[in-house]
């Protein structure tokens, strides 16, 4: 969690008392503000033993996300040959994130409700309730009040999720960062790309990339850092460069 603005310097705090405790967290922000990174932290911070496990509740189809989340019986429909145990089962212990709850389909925000309030699920195609200990996160770009007034949301899986809110700030609301931020990016990118030389930022170039507004947030700023290393491998980069690029 880079960075020393009041803004970072708040979600750092509200971690650092969520973390030790079971309660249930819910994760807002912009895309590419770094609520996985949130979550891990928080996960990474608690007493849990077990694992973190995570799933996109927008990247898998409706019909398909049912059996991911709670898993499924031998013979639930063609194809389940034997059981499988579903995101719940294997977060026990540790840390359910389900990020982007605001794009989870109306029917499976019930049987999530009923999942978090009784700590049982139960499998599709199965009867059987399966006790499960996990602490809950989400997270989501989503604007769920808005979501709950055109109907798209429930109102008490919105309440029941919402019990420790932490609100992620956007890069273009904290643009002192900025200068931080790129110096890990850079540290990491060199680490895991294996890419050689990095580019030298001058302070022009700094300042043309703490006055950009950045809509893709952090995720937009990396993709820049590693084009910059790409193309210009122990090059001095400065102002115009940026602008240009």
């Amino acid at each position: 969690m880079v960075g020393q603005s009041a803004a970072m310097r708040d979600v750092r705090r509200l971690i650092e008392i969520a973390a030790p405790k079971k309660t249930t967290v819910l994760i807002q922000g912009a895309t590419g503000t770094g609520k996985e990174l949130v979550a891990r932290s928080i996960h990474r911070q608690s007493k849990r033993r077990g694992d973190f496990v995570s799933i996109n509740c927008s990247a898998i189809p409706a019909e398909l996300l049912e059996s991911e989340l709670f898993g499924y019986e031998k013979g639930a429909f063609t194809g389940a040959e034997k059981m499988r145990a579903g995101r719940f089962e294997m977060a026990s212990g540790g840390t359910l994130f389900l990020d982007e709850i605001g794009d989870m389909p109306l029917p499976l925000q019930a049987k999530l409700l009923r999942a978090i309030e009784t700590k049982h699920i139960q499998r599709v195609g199965g009867g059987k309730d399966v006790p499960v200990d996990l602490r809950l996160v989400c997270a989501t770009h989503q604007n769920i009040e808005a979501d709950i007034e055109s109907g798209k949301f429930r109102a008490d899986l919105f309440y029941r999720i919402n019990v420790f809110p932490v609100k992620l700030p956007t890069l273009a609301e904290r643009p002192v960062d900025v200068p931080q931020i790129m110096t890990a990016l850079c540290a990491a990118i060199q680490s895991q790309d294996d890419i050689g030389n990095l580019p030298i930022f001058d302070d022009s170039a700094v300042a043309e990339f703490t006055r950009y507004p950045w809509p893709g947030n952090v995720r937009e700023l990396r993709n820049v850092i590693e084009r910059a290393c790409l193309l210009f491998p122990g090059a001095t980069i400065n102002g115009k460069h940026v602008r240009d690029h």
